[in-house]
């Protein structure tokens, strides 16, 4: 069969060149594949320089990036400096580091996103602290059980393994769901049914993923979150402090005068408040 005879490390247009007079096809697969990865590149940018902007605005980066350009209304800066660190990755890292970066970070997102779900039902949103701790001991040990399934399951352990700690992930969440109330879902807005479960589920099988990663992809990850917590620490923290006070101070000082009224002898509007 023609399957068996293409490497699983060769792009997919190599399918069609085992078939004879099929190049073509291949050529326009990889044409295709060339244009679909410049427009989710340019749809990516586009994004995620708005990320950056709002972060600017928020002063966790320098505000330099939240600047938005008179004339074209968007964030010039931002998208120059993400092209710009985009296209350095792009040429001097080896694709299988982006590959495995990007997935890890990915991952990472999705069960930090998953864990915050659960305290923000259980705890924030039902504005009850009395099961902060429980809520906080549930996480870890769900997280503990799928780190151990996905161990057993990336070492090739025995069979009782992979049933043991499949089975104490499900006991903890139903355990969890039982023993702690979960508050009414919100009818104003749209909010996750059937918890925990979903979460539960979204946090197993994002450990599971992340275990089969190679132990470099964790090493580079740890050194990249460690850099930028070090730049949280040093300066987002304290530019978002000054920022606040300075933002804070000119409220402050913004009052309306009723007795001044302008030409028209109207009071001065929103518009027209003046700084004493």
């Amino acid at each position: 069969m023609i399957f068996l005879q293409i490497s699983e490390n060769t792009p997919f247009p190599a399918a069609f060149r085992k078939i004879s007079g099929w190049n073509w096809a291949g050529n326009v697969v990889s044409a295709g594949a060339s244009l679909g990865i410049v427009a989710s590149l340019l749809v990516a940018m586009l994004g995620q320089a708005r990320y950056l902007c709002v972060i600017g605005r928020a002063r966790l980066i320098p505000f330099w990036l939240a600047k938005v350009h008179p004339l074209t209304g968007t964030p010039l800066n931002a998208t120059l400096f993400l092209g710009t660190c985009t296209a350095s990755v792009a040429l001097f890292t080896d694709l299988e580091i982006v590959v495995q970066m990007i997935s890890i970070g990915i991952l990472v997102v999705f069960y930090l996103v998953a864990n915050a779900l659960v305290y923000r039902r259980y705890v924030i949103a039902a504005n009850n602290v009395n099961v902060a701790l429980p809520t906080l001991l549930f996480l870890f040990l769900l997280s503990l059980c799928s780190l151990g399934f996905s161990l057993s399951w990336k070492l090739k352990q025995h069979w009782w393994s992979l049933a043991l700690f499949g089975a104490a992930s499900l006991i903890v969440t139903a355990f969890f769901h039982c023993m702690v109330l979960c508050p009414p879902r919100a009818t104003e807005r749209w909010s996750v049914p059937m918890m925990p479960w979903p979460a539960a589920v979204s946090i197993f099988l994002n450990v599971f993923l992340m275990t089969t990663l190679n132990k470099r992809a964790f090493q580079r990850f740890g050194i990249w979150a460690c850099l930028v917590t070090l730049f949280y620490v040093l300066y987002g923290v304290h530019s978002t402090y000054t920022a606040e006070e300075i933002e804070g101070g000119i409220e402050s000082n913004q009052v309306i005068n009723p007795n001044q009224s302008n030409a028209n002898g109207n009071h001065p509007n929103k518009q027209e408040i003046s700084l004493v």
